[in-house]
């Protein structure tokens, strides 16, 4: 894991990997390879001024917003670090998603590779279409609910949430939400890997109702202006520890408007092995 410190430097820690559940493929998230460097400077410090440093962040983030309005799909390298019941769940697998109809193809890299998951919004019953390989396989495709146990038992998330619209969406939420409760500050020129982007941090230091995350962290990339980052840090359990990472979403090698059609998202398609 790469974060950004109180001061501006990164840091790298390690987190073990735990996935057991068969199907759990399709869900949101992030964890990314490269290395990250640090953030050369810090634009706005945190102050007594919130509301506008708030401010100014959705100003960012708006225009983020409208950088994927052009956008009618894409594909990408999802990954994802997260933390469900105890464990800290990894993944990392190549995604294909579509806005209209939402849907979306991911095939693991790893863990099991050659995993496969299909999401068709109004298609299936409703429900995505999941196969394991090896051993696994000999169970065939499974219909699942984007909800059900088996898939939620290690995803924080269905993958109804996933896709960078709706992380851009669920943090524009959030911060709205929490205006006097914010503290924002800025890294104009930070690395995520050889990338150029930008990172908004904003820390809630009030703990209270519809405050789930401590500190965020987003990145935004500075070149197209989407958001392909995303760090949310749980509440210090005591004074003075760092905040615990709970969730991080990072989509890299991302490819905007390449003609994905019905096929890309066909159970029937001979490029896939379902």
């Amino acid at each position: 894991m790469y974060t950004i410190d109180g001061t501006t430097r990164m840091i790298r820690t390690t987190k073990p990997t735990s996935w057991t559940a068969l199907c759990l493929a399709a869900l949101v998230a992030t964890t990314l390879a490269p290395q990250a460097q640090s953030a050369d400077r810090v634009a706005v410090k945190p102050s007594n001024t919130r509301a506008g440093a708030l401010k100014q962040a959705l100003k960012i983030v708006d225009e983020s917003r409208t950088a994927l309005q052009s956008v009618k799909d894409y594909s990408a390298t999802f990954s994802k670090k997260e933390v469900v019941g105890k464990k800290m769940i990894q993944q990392t697998m190549q995604m294909k998603l579509r806005q209209r109809p939402f849907s979306v193809y991911l095939k693991f890299a790893k863990p099991h590779e050659g995993r496969e998951v299909i999401y068709v919004d109004g298609q299936n019953g409703g429900k995505l279409l999941a196969h394991g390989t090896g051993l696994q396989k000999i169970v065939g495709t499974l219909k699942l609910k984007p909800t059900s146990k088996v898939v939620m038992k290690e995803n924080r998330y269905p993958i109804t949430q996933i896709g960078i619209f709706k992380m851009l969406e669920t943090v524009i939420g959030r911060w709205e939400r929490q205006p006097n409760n914010t503290r924002v500050r800025f890294f104009p020129k930070a690395k995520m890997g050889k990338k150029s982007v930008r990172v908004i941090q904003v820390v809630h230091p009030k703990q209270g109702q519809g405050t789930p995350f401590h500190m965020t962290r987003l990145y935004i990339d500075n070149q197209t202006r989407l958001p392909i980052r995303v760090q949310q840090y749980g509440f210090p359990k005591k004074s003075g520890a760092q905040p615990p990472l709970i969730e991080e979403y990072t989509y890299s090698n991302v490819r905007t408007n390449i003609g994905l059609g019905s096929r890309d998202f066909d159970h029937e398609n001979p490029g896939y092995d379902y």
